[in-house]
């Protein structure tokens, strides 16, 4: 891997004005970054869910520092990880919408990176980190390049592919770069109940990947007690289908579903109480990281592990069935975008805004919060330099957070952030201070005109003020055009190779 020096905030020399540790201290931080899966902007106590009990990741806030304004890398799956693993915004990476590999598998995986990707978990392996994948990737099956086991991993074990994990209980799931049966009798994803009654008894196999996937994770940590560790932990809740345990529905009420029976006509699984099974899987899968940190706990490595929680996109979009959304989830009950416009796969803030917490004892001060923009892009460079680790000789987009982390003056960023977003029609967005300009509709025969939003004044996006504003909505657009690659997987003719759309 080419590479050159990136100052690390650990070792002999520590960077000028950033919180020093005393010899005692050993140099490498643990790292575990846990990405939940379509996890709203209001799904979490910590930021103002009244109905869904998440206690640990709520601790986990009061103990930590809540990030208020941080951004996924896409409003979708795919691209999002590849913003997150490789650092590059969607202007320039090569994920930049969720894509089929087409190798002709029935579970075949997503379009896969290439080998000259440079990884986050590359740069952590190189400088003497053991590295553990557990959950979804969905950024290349495992016989192309984009194979975790290809692109810094030690080791994997979940999903491959994001279809596969459209079932909580799959035919397999992948175990480095084999498949591992787990279900005799899975249970597709996908189906409907015309008729007869609805039974959620009736969707459930011998075994449930999330249990398996946490197996897998708690043993990689019991692995490497003894030397440092990245654990990046990308769980598969609360994506649909609602396929949750049991025990968890039983603890919410039964009249949030009455005369509500879901039966797949927006996709994925019949549920005959929806709503608290969408709570329950959320609950569980705080249960889950729970059971996370109370392993690091028990090994004695609180003190010296940075845990990072955060979501890859908004929760699930609206269906045809205007009752419930996609695959039954009802995102308005439980306001789950927190009063944000759009969901998963829009560009407006309901899609791309994601809770964001990070808990690290001694250098994040317990019950912070910061209200500095941030996004996907920063964490590589953030990763890069706690870990001691060397950037790419290619560009990233990112900005190192460790400041803001540590509780100094936020990190100036010199560009805007930027999404060019490949499915959905094509939708770009770009935000610079408080200004965020919207296009929707690129890949369309007539693209729709520029929206600008004042997120100062107006974090709902309800007042469109680019009329008012035509400067800086060229200003923004300029940026985006002269600075944008074109990536010939993801093509949108109508702006490749253009310095303007007039």
């Amino acid at each position: 891997m080419k590479t050159t020096s990136f100052p690390a905030i650990f070792g002999a020399a520590v960077l000028s004005g950033l919180t020093t540790l005393t010899a005692a201290e050993p140099a490498k931080p643990n790292i575990v970054f846990i990405l939940a899966d379509d996890l709203g902007y209001g799904e979490l106590g910590c930021y103002g869910q009244e109905k869904i009990k998440t206690p640990h990741i709520d601790q986990l806030a009061k103990e930590g520092l809540k990030f208020t304004q941080h951004y996924t890398g896409a409003p979708v799956c795919a691209p999002a990880r590849c913003v997150l693993m490789t650092g590059k915004n969607l202007s320039h990476a090569e994920i930049r919408g969720n894509r089929d590999s087409g190798n002709g598998k029935k579970f075949p995986g997503q379009w896969p990176i290439t080998a000259d990707a440079v990884t986050i978990a590359e740069v952590l392996k190189e400088a003497g980190y053991a590295t553990g994948a557990f959950g979804k990737w969905g950024l290349g099956p495992s016989d192309t390049s984009g194979s975790p086991i290809k692109q810094g991993f030690d080791t994997f074990y979940g999903y491959n592919c994001q279809r596969n994990a459209h079932s909580y209980y799959p035919p397999f799931l992948d175990s480095n770069e084999k498949e591992e049966v787990i279900n005799k009798d899975p249970i597709p994803g996908h189906l409907r109940k015309k008729q007869g009654e609805v039974k959620a008894e009736d969707y459930v196999a011998e075994n449930y990947a999330p249990d398996l996937i946490l197996e897998h994770a708690l043993k990689f940590i019991d692995d490497n007690k003894d030397k440092p560790f990245f654990l990046y932990l990308p769980v598969v809740e609360p994506h649909v289908s609602i396929q949750s345990p049991q025990e968890w529905i039983d603890k919410y009420p039964e009249e949030w579903d009455k005369d509500r029976e879901y039966r797949g006509q927006n996709g994925y699984l019949p549920h005959p109480r929806p709503r608290a099974a969408y709570a329950a899987m959320i609950s569980d899968m705080d249960e889950n990281v729970g059971k996370v940190l109370e392993r690091i706990k028990k090994h004695g490595l609180e003190k010296n592990t940075i845990v990072i929680f955060t979501s890859d996109n908004g929760p699930t979009h609206g269906g045809q069935d205007k009752r419930f959304n996609i695959g039954g989830a009802d995102c308005v009950f439980f306001k789950s975008r927190g009063g944000l416009r759009g969901y998963k796969g829009s560009c407006y803030e309901g899609g791309i805004r994601i809770p964001c917490v990070v808990k690290w004892p001694g250098k994040v001060k317990p019950g912070t919060v910061t209200n500095m923009p941030s996004y996907f892009p920063d964490w590589f460079n953030t990763l890069a330099n706690i870990g001691g680790g060397k950037m790419p000789d290619t560009k990233v987009d990112g900005i190192d957070l460790t400041p803001a982390l540590l509780g100094e003056d936020a990190p100036k960023r010199a560009v805007p952030m930027v999404w060019d977003f490949h499915n959905y029609g094509g939708i770009i967005a770009v935000r610079d201070g408080n200004w965020k300009a919207v296009r929707r509709n690129l890949l369309k025969k007539k693209s729709s005109p520029w929206e600008l939003y004042d997120l100062a004044t107006d974090v709902h996006e309800a007042n469109n003020v680019a009329a008012d504003h035509p400067d800086i909505v060229k200003r923004l657009e300029k940026f985006w055009l002269e600075n944008r690659t074109v990536e010939p997987d993801f093509p949108i003719p109508a702006v490749d190779g253009k310095k303007s759309l007039d």
